[in-house]
C-alpha cells in the first residue's frame, strides 16, 4: 500500500495489532503488520523473556512495545500488598460479601498471599516501573513505543529517536492528539469509544477526521471499532493512515484469553462491552460480568482511583474468580466488535479477510464515484 506508516516501519500493509500475548505480535508482523506487544501486566523480567522470545521468532520484522504511562495515579508505596493499607474496609467488605454470596470460595489461607503478591507484583501502572520495563525494551530491535495514557515526556522522545525508535500516544480528544504531537510523537492513534480497553467517550467515526484535521500533516492511525476490511477503508476515507486494532485478535487461537474467556466472548452483543471504572479506576470497555454490574447498583461504594481500583479487583477479586473460572464473573478488556466475534480463527485469517473486505469496499467505492 502507498502509505507513510508502511513507509516509516517497512511493513506492507498498515494494520497494527495490540496484544497482550507475544504469539499475536508475532504473527501480524510475520503476515506483513506491525504486533505491538502490551506490557501492562508483566515485571521488567518478563518483559525481557517475552522480548527475547519475540526476537527469536519475528524472523527481523518491526515490532513495538505499549507502556501504561497515566498523567494521573494514586501512588501506594512500596509495593507491599496489604489489603488493610491500601483499601478501605467498605470495598473490601463489598467484594468479599459479592463473592460469597455468588458461593465463589475464598483463596484457601496457605495460598492466598502468595497468589495475590506474585499477581500484584506483575501489575504496572506508574511511571517508574513504565520506565524499568522501557529500560529493558531498549535492548531488543523496538521499532515503535506507545503511549497508552498520556503523552511521554521530553526525555523518553529523545532517547526513542536516539536509538531510530519512533513514538506514538493514544488520544481520546484532538486536545490530547495535539499535546502529543508538541510533545514529539510521530504519530497519534486516535481512539474511538467504541475501543476496548482505557476510552474516552466520543464514536470512532467522529473523532478520527477531527483529530486527522487537528494535527494535520502528521499520521494518525484509527482505533476503536475495527475489526473488518470495511472499518478499515472508513478509517482511510476519514483521512487515516492506518488502523490499530486489539479485540480482534481475542478471538484467534494464537490469543492469551482462556477458553472460558473465549466462549464468553463468543455468546457477547455489542452491548456486553461496557465503559467502566470498576476494573481499573478509569474509563475502561471491558466484558460485561456480574463484578461489573454489581458495581451499578443502589449502595455500592464509590470506586477507587486507579490503579487502587484495578489493585482491588486482581487482588480481592479477580484472584478468586479466576482459580474456580466463575463464568459469571469473568471479564477482560473487550471493544463492541464483540458482537462480531463468534468463532476461533487463527491471526493470519483476520488479517487476510480484512484486506479481501478492504479490497471489495474499494471496487463498491470506485463504481459509485463513477
Amino acid at each position: 500500500m502507498k502509505n507513510r506508516l508502511c513507509e516509516m516501519f517497512g511493513i506492507e500493509v498498515p494494520i497494527f495489532a495490540f496484544s497482550h500475548c507475544r504469539d499475536v505480535v508475532v504473527e501480524v508482523s510475520r503476515a506483513g503488520g506491525l504486533g505491538v506487544l502490551g506490557m501492562a501486566r508483566m515485571s521488567a523480567e518478563r518483559v525481557h523473556e517475552e522480548l527475547t522470545w519475540i526476537d527469536e521468532h519475528i524472523g527481523g520484522k518491526p515490532y513495538g512495545v505499549d507502556i501504561l504511562n497515566p498523567a494521573s495515579y494514586e501512588d501506594f508505596g512500596d509495593r507491599k500488598f496489604d489489603p488493610e493499607r491500601l483499601f478501605p474496609q467498605e470495598h473490601r467488605d463489598f467484594v468479599r460479601k459479592m463473592l460469597d454470596e455468588a458461593g465463589i470460595p475464598p483463596l484457601p489461607p496457605a495460598d492466598a498471599d502468595r497468589i495475590m503478591k506474585a499477581m500484584v507484583g506483575e501489575f504496572t501502572f506508574t511511571p517508574a516501573e513504565s520506565a524499568k520495563m522501557l529500560d529493558v525494551a531498549f535492548r531488543h530491535p523496538i521499532k515503535l513505543i506507545v503511549n497508552a495514557l498520556g503523552s511521554p515526556s521530553k526525555e523518553l522522545v529523545e532517547r526513542a529517536h536516539a536509538k531510530g525508535v519512533k513514538i506514538a500516544a493514544m488520544a481520546g480528544a484532538p486536545k490530547h492528539a495535539l499535546r502529543h504531537k508538541e510533545a514529539g510523537c510521530d504519530f497519534v492513534i486516535a481512539v474511538g469509544t467504541e475501543a476496548g480497553g482505557h476510552t474516552g467517550s466520543t464514536t470512532s467515526m467522529v473523532l478520527w477526521p477531527r483529530v486527522v484535521d487537528a494535527v494535520a500533516p502528521m499520521p494518525v492511525l484509527g482505533a476503536g471499532g475495527v475489526g473488518r476490511g470495511r472499518q478499515m477503508a472508513a478509517a482511510l476515507a476519514l483521512g487515516c493512515e492506518g488502523v490499530w486494532c486489539g479485540s480482534v485478535w481475542l478471538k484467534t487461537r494464537e490469543s492469551e484469553v482462556t477458553p472460558e474467556i473465549k466462549q464468553k466472548m463468543f455468546e457477547a452483543g455489542s452491548e456486553d462491552a461496557v465503559l467502566t471504572r470498576t476494573v481499573t479506576g478509569k474509563p475502561c470497555r471491558t466484558l460485561r460480568s456480574s463484578f461489573t454490574d454489581a458495581w451499578e447498583q443502589p449502595g455500592a461504594p464509590k470506586t477507587l482511583p486507579a490503579p487502587l481500583q484495578a489493585l482491588l479487583w486482581w487482588g480481592q477479586g479477580r484472584t478468586r474468580v479466576e482459580r474456580v473460572r466463575a463464568k459469571e464473573f469473568l471479564t477482560y478488556p473487550v471493544g463492541q466488535i464483540v458482537g462480531d466475534m463468534t468463532e476461533e480463527t487463527s491471526v493470519r485469517n483476520v488479517i487476510h479477510d480484512m484486506l479481501l473486505e478492504l479490497s471489495e469496499s474499494k471496487e463498491r467505492l470506485d463504481g459509485l464515484l463513477d
